[in-house]
């Protein structure tokens, strides 16, 4: 014969073979009845843990199918348990009673609704359904317990909120190169009790590859503020170019506006170009330079991002600076010199 370890239904108070709603209403009654907040015997807590477990359990068809076949040492990995469901099947409650409690009531306290009303207190010994089969018929429907949306096991259905965007501010240097940023963040997170939440910081570690493109965006799944309702959201970071004294950036190419005079536009001149990486590249030019004409330095940019030993280019945009005003011996002189058409 059989081991059958804890009964769970005998724990809810229930039969095998109860429905679904048997099973939520019962754990209901049970939780209500044996919280420790409002139940101040020595295994008032135990119990409360009991109760849980047992709850989790009967609320998952999968968990209820194995239990109902095998008892607590099939579904805890004794055998028949673990060979009826596979290699390695074995569940454990892990579980926040005051947690599953706090969701399974939608995060508020049913005690200030329905102990509060009779006098300030719980009477252990009295039926717990009819409050809240009566609070479900004035709007939430009959049996229903308030802040509950449905989901799996009759438990709320927590909704994961919408991700949390920040920037993330780098240098052209540092795309070049690549770097480690840290960024600190505060959020709130739920306290063991499943009910209250603190707030704490935490420091959330980018590592920028080399080559990034603008707008790249870094995930930190579900870092954001958590409560007993909902899923925290994720923290993204996107990658925005800080503003640079000399270079723009257009992909991997980064742009260097070469100003330079009418004379040496007209005359010819050289060129001392900049890199990201402290070298000067010498440019001459012979030829006329017009405004927007531009020189290339192939393989000077920054780091692809899919091949970061290959990069792109550093483009010299020519910029001419026109004089303010000229003596009339310079125009004559110009005028005798520049052709005509």
């Amino acid at each position: 014969m059989r081991k059958m370890g804890k009964d769970y239904y005998s724990i809810l108070g229930i039969q095998k073979g109860a429905s679904d709603d048997e099973i939520k209403k019962a754990y209901r009654k049970q939780a209500l009845k044996y919280h420790p907040d409002k139940n101040k015997s020595p295994d008032a807590e135990e119990k409360f843990k009991e109760i849980a477990e047992a709850y989790d359990v009967l609320s998952d068809p999968k968990k209820k199918d194995v239990y109902d076949k095998f008892g607590e040492d099939g579904l805890k990995g004794g055998a028949g348990g673990g060979s009826a469901n596979g290699p390695g099947f074995t569940y454990t409650f892990q579980g926040d009673p005051h947690a599953m409690f706090a969701e399974f009531f939608g995060g508020r306290d049913p005690f200030e609704h329905f102990f509060g009303r009779v006098g300030g207190g719980a009477n252990e010994d009295m039926d717990v359904d009819d409050p809240f089969l009566n609070f479900g018929m004035g709007g939430l429907g009959r049996g229903r317990p308030f802040g509950m949306h449905g989901g799996h096991g009759g438990r709320m259905e927590k909704k994961q909120d919408p991700p949390v965007t920040h920037d993330l501010r780098v240098s052209l240097e540092e795309v070049f190169s690549g770097c480690t940023k840290k960024m600190k963040i505060s959020r709130k997170r739920l306290n063991p009790d499943g009910r209250t939440t603190r707030s704490e910081d935490k420091i959330l570690t980018v590592e920028v590859k080399k080559g990034w493109k603008e707008g790249t965006k870094v995930t930190f799944p579900r870092e954001g503020d958590e409560t007993p309702t909902n899923i925290p959201a994720d923290i993204v970071f996107v990658v925005r170019d800080k503003p640079h004294p000399l270079f723009r950036r257009d992909g991997s190419d980064i742009i260097y506006p070469a100003r330079v005079s009418l004379k040496e536009a007209l005359c010819g001149c050289t060129v001392k170009t900049p890199t990201l990486d402290g070298r000067t590249l010498t440019l001459p030019i012979q030829d006329i330079i017009r405004p927007g004409m531009k020189r290339r330095f192939t393989g000077e940019g920054l780091p692809l991002p899919k091949t970061p030993d290959r990069r792109g280019d550093i483009i010299v945009e020519f910029e001419v600076k026109f004089p303010e005003r000229l003596s009339q011996n310079a125009r004559d002189t110009i005028a005798q010199v520049l052709p005509s058409s």
